[in-house]
Order: C-alpha cells, then sequence, then structure tokens
C-alpha cells in the first residue's frame, strides 16, 4: 500500500523483455537505498516486487497483467519514473490510500496554464469508461502514481481534469509530459467497495426471489 506521496524520480537502465513478461531495472537513489529482495516500490503507480538490487539500483519483474494495464509496456531506457516506496505503519499519509494496482491508462487531451499552476485534461478509451463512475470531482485520483485531486468530470466525454502547482510540476513526472502522452491511473479504491456491496446485495436479493424459500414462506410454515 502507498500514499501517492511520490518520494523521488528514477531513471530506468535496462528493460528486458521476456516471454512470459518483463523485466526491469531502475536507479533512483532515494528510493534504491532503503530497498530489501522481496520489498514492494510503486513505479509510475505500479506495485512492483524487489527481486535483486545493488547500491542504487533494483530490478522487479512484470507480469503480463500489468503490461497489459498500465504505461509500463511503453518503458524505455534514460526515462524518467516516479518511485515510491511502500507504506509502514509509522508512514505519514499525506496523500490518500493507494494500491498500486493500476485500473488503465489515460491520455493527456491538453496542458492549460490558468495562473501559476497548469490544468491537465485526462481522457480515457471506450474500453475503459467503467472506471468513470469512481471518479468525482473534488475526489482523489491517482497519476503516475502520485495523488492528485480532480478539479472536473465529464461522464459523456471520458474526460477528468486535474490542476498542479509549480512545486508538484518539477517534482512528479506528469510535469514534463505534453498533449497525446499516457498515464497510469488508478481510481479510489473505497467507490469500487461500494459497487461490489450495492452489487452483491441486489444479487442476493434476486436469489431469493428465485427461490421458493422465502422469509414469508418460512413464517407461514412455522419457522
Amino acid at each position: 500500500m502507498f500514499t501517492g506521496l511520490i518520494e523521488g524520480p528514477g531513471e530506468v537502465i535496462n528493460v528486458l523483455k521476456k516471454p512470459s513478461g518483463m523485466e526491469i531495472t531502475i536507479k533512483g537513489s532515494n528510493v534504491a537505498e532503503k530497498v530489501e529482495i522481496g520489498g514492494s516500490i510503486a513505479v509510475n503507480g505500479v506495485c512492483l516486487t524487489v527481486t535483486s538490487f545493488s547500491k542504487n539500483t533494483f530490478t522487479a519483474d512484470v507480469m503480463f497483467e500489468t503490461i497489459k494495464r498500465s504505461g509500463l509496456k511503453r518503458l524505455k531506457t534514460g526515462e524518467k519514473v516516479n518511485l515510491e516506496k511502500s507504506v509502514t505503519l509509522s508512514t505519514f499519509l499525506g496523500g490518500h490510500l493507494v494500491m498500486g494496482d493500476v485500473d488503465c491508462e489515460a491520455e493527456i487531451l491538453s496542458i492549460i496554464s490558468k495562473g501559476i499552476a497548469k490544468i491537465y485534461i485526462f481522457h480515457l478509451e471506450e474500453k475503459d469508461k467503467k472506471y468513470m463512475q469512481y471518479i468525482v470531482e473534488k475526489g482523489r485520483i491517482t497519476i503516475d502514481g502520485a495523488s492528485l485531486t480532480v478539479i472536473d468530470v465529464n461522464d459523456e466525454k471520458r474526460t477528468f481534469s486535474v490542476s498542479l502547482i509549480p512545486h508538484t510540476i518539477e517534482n512528479i513526472i506528469l510535469g514534463g509530459k505534453k498533449s497525446g502522452d499516457f498515464v497510469n491511473v488508478e481510481t479510489d479504491l473505497f467507490g469500487k467497495y461500494v459497487e461490489k456491496i450495492l452489487k452483491f446485495s441486489e444479487y442476493e436479493k434476486e436469489q431469493n426471489r428465485k427461490s421458493k424459500i422465502t422469509p414469508e414462506f418460512l413464517r407461514e410454515n412455522g419457522f
């Protein structure tokens, strides 16, 4: 689990494609100094397990499910990435609870300067429209691992936007991206749980309607 507060930048120094997936090696002194075998690090918001490390680098495997959903498949040697080590019970929770399980990618439609800030407008593909239900105005969203606030949502167009101040622009990789680039998106976990609970409740009601053994039947027969 993570907070969406980026600890530092990393640099991709090797990308190895395998029949079973990918293996990536990343250099990043702030985070790499703290790693251990089996530890979890969020790379652009994707939770990866450290399989080996040296003084200031670590290597991790990437499975097909992650490749399909995230932009890690686009990584190239020399590219910058956001890094965050998993939280502990003593970690300051300054962002929001982030699982490191990316839902999908979003394309940057446009970047608009407004005062000291820049507004980034994103678009989801048709196949990913179901995730719009978890994106709400003034709610939290994770973009490439960074916890950000949603400022506007258009469900019909499948777009949403966030606003970045100069400090954020300088410290996360989104600040260096342009229109047409893609980002990893993880929507808020709590909305997914609420949806599951409601769906399961409706499922149970439907099963009860199909069954002849109802609460009324049991009462009428002395139970």
